[in-house]
This record gives C-alpha cells, structure tokens and sequence, in this order.
C-alpha cells in the first residue's frame, strides 16, 4: 500500500469539487508549513503555505497512500476489478488486452494509468524513457506520540550526499523517508550509522521504526515525451509524466489528468479531440515540475560545497516560493 503522499492543494481543490475533501482532511493532517533545514534541523528556508490555504480554500494534506485510496475506492467501488495484471496490450480494430491469469477484454478505449514503467506504453506508444537519479529512498511508516513542534509542518533536511524528511500523517503517526546516493548503497547499510551525524530525533524516528514498515525503492522518472496519445488511447499520471517526489507533485498531477479529461468530456465527446486537447493544456505544466524537481532532486544530494548551497537557498525570498507554489497550486480549468 505503499507509504506517505502529499496531496498539495492543487488535488485539494478538485477533491473539494467531487466532494471528497473534508474526508481526506479528516483522514491525514494538515500542513502548515514545507520546512528546509540542515542536518541539525536548522532552517534554510520556509514556505509557509497558510496565505495560499485562505486564497484556495484548501489545505495541504499528508496522508497515508492507504487512506487515500480506501476514500477513493469507496466511491467508485462497483467499477474496480481487483487482482489483474496486464501482459499484452494490442491494436486491432479495437485493443485487446491479456492479463496474466489469461482473461481477455477488448475495449475502443484505453487509459494507461499503470505506472513509471508502464506496460502500455512500452507496447503501444514504445516511447518513454525511464531516468534513474542514483539515489536510494527508504519510506518508513512509525507509531509514536509526535512532539508538538512537529505537528503541522513538513521538514526535509539537508546533509552531504543525503537527506531526511519527516510528516505527521494521521494521529500518532509519523512518515518519514531518506535518501542517500547510490554510491554509498549496499546491501548491509546501517541507516543509523549513515544518518548518525542528523539531528538525534531523527536516529529516533529512524531506530523506533520496524523493518516491517520501511520500504526501498529507486528514485527514478520519465524524461519529458513529445505524445502520451495515439489513437482511441492515452496515458495519464506517472505513465505519462513520472516525476521524482521532491516537490510532493506525482499523485497530485495524476488527479490533475484526470481533471482535466474530465472536464473536456463536459463538452466534447470525440476522444481523440479530448487527448489532443488534453495533452495541450497539460504539458508545459507538467513538464515543468518532472524537470524542476529533478534539478532539485540533485541539488538536494550534493556532497560538496554544501554550505553554498545551504547559503544560496536561504537567501531566496519567501515570495519567490509562494509564487513558485502559486503557479503550482493553479488548475489549468
């Protein structure tokens, strides 16, 4: 099921519009704040989101990855079919597709929603390139009381080659991940000593955390596309557009698709006029983001001059984030 995930308010203002949003706050918590520090939880910079609350008249939530889902699938629950895998997607007249316990469907229309290394794309589009960051992130999941200070922010912490960030998702739980360089990997690798120089509340989070709850995984994205259509199909979130999670933004741009198509559909019924309009409105948006947090993503985890780049961050004025926010926060529609 995953781990923690951000729904910023940009999917905060289209789950307000289907109804869900008071559940999904209600479910996670609130963030009042996105903190940058040092590895001694010193502050570089702060973009307090609270301004962008009152405008948009949506909060930023963490939540668990878990709790969103079962919100969403309570409200589509006769349309899901669970346990199929797809092995084989075809374009005949219609496509066809074979799953792996060997059932077939054959649909005019396909959306390819299956992920980074998405098997529709791969066999019909044969485009997208997977980019890999060479950094390993753990996400840990941990039961503990959570100091106050803590409560209502989202810390990410800067350190030499790696970084720790932290979230209350629900009451008495707290999210956390951590990334190193994939140089410094290997199979034995003692989080504990490699982190051992952070703040000693996050060799806490860190020792507290049962193996059970912490998962591993590569950061990786997709290099911008030039189409995520072609005919009677169209990709939408990571299988379009995978992004690496620095700002927060893969779920988010996700339920944006599926906004936006929405929204098309309102007044167009041809398909394939929607995935060429909807390919239009969503790029330039999107492709920022994949690009912006991957250059971000490698600033984060340099390993030398890293005082400079604590220094340069700092001096960035706060408007300057609120404004880069901003254009984040605002839906094409």
């Amino acid at each position: 099921m995953g781990a923690g995930i951000a729904m910023a308010g940009n999917a905060m203002q289209i789950f307000d519009k289907l109804g869900l949003k008071e559940k999904i706050e209600d479910a996670g918590t609130k963030m009042h704040a996105l903190i940058i520090t040092d590895k001694n939880l010193k502050t570089i910079s702060k973009t307090d989101v609270l301004k962008l609350e009152s405008k948009y008249k949506v909060c930023n939530i963490a939540i668990h990855r878990a709790d969103l889902q079962k919100i969403l699938s309570e409200n589509i629950s006769e349309h899901i079919v669970l346990n199929k895998r797809l092995s084989k997607i075809e374009k005949k007249e219609n496509y066809h597709l074979t799953f792996e316990d060997k059932t077939e469907i054959e649909s005019e229309i396909v959306f390819g929603a299956d992920g980074v290394k998405s098997l529709v794309r791969n066999q019909i589009l044969k485009s997208g390139e997977i980019r890999n960051a060479k950094q390993k992130c753990w996400r840990g999941i941990l039961q503990t009381e959570i100091p106050k200070r803590y409560r209502h922010n989202a810390y990410e912490m800067w350190g030499k080659g790696k970084r720790f960030g932290f979230v209350k998702i629900r009451e008495n739980t707290l999210y956390w991940y951590a990334l190193i360089n994939e140089r410094f990997y290997s199979e034995s690798i003692d989080l504990l000593k490699e982190f051992r120089g952070f703040h000693p509340d996050i060799l806490e989070m860190i020792s507290k955390t049962s193996k059970d709850q912490i998962i591993l995984n590569d950061i990786i994205d997709i290099k911008p596309m030039d189409n995520w259509s072609t005919e009677n199909l169209c990709l939408i979130g990571d299988a379009a557009h995978a992004t690496t999670s620095n700002m927060g933004q893969g779920g988010c741009q996700a339920v944006e698709d599926a906004f936006v198509i929405g929204k098309l559909l309102e007044t167009e019924k041809d398909w394939n006029k929607i995935f060429s309009q909807f390919e239009i409105l969503r790029k330039e948006k999107v492709n920022h983001i994949v690009n912006t947090s991957w250059t971000l993503g490698k600033l984060a985890q340099w390993e030398h001059f890293t005082g400079f780049r604590n220094f340069i961050f700092s001096m960035i004025p706060e408007a300057v984030n609120q404004n880069q926010m901003e254009k984040i926060l605002k839906l094409e529609l």
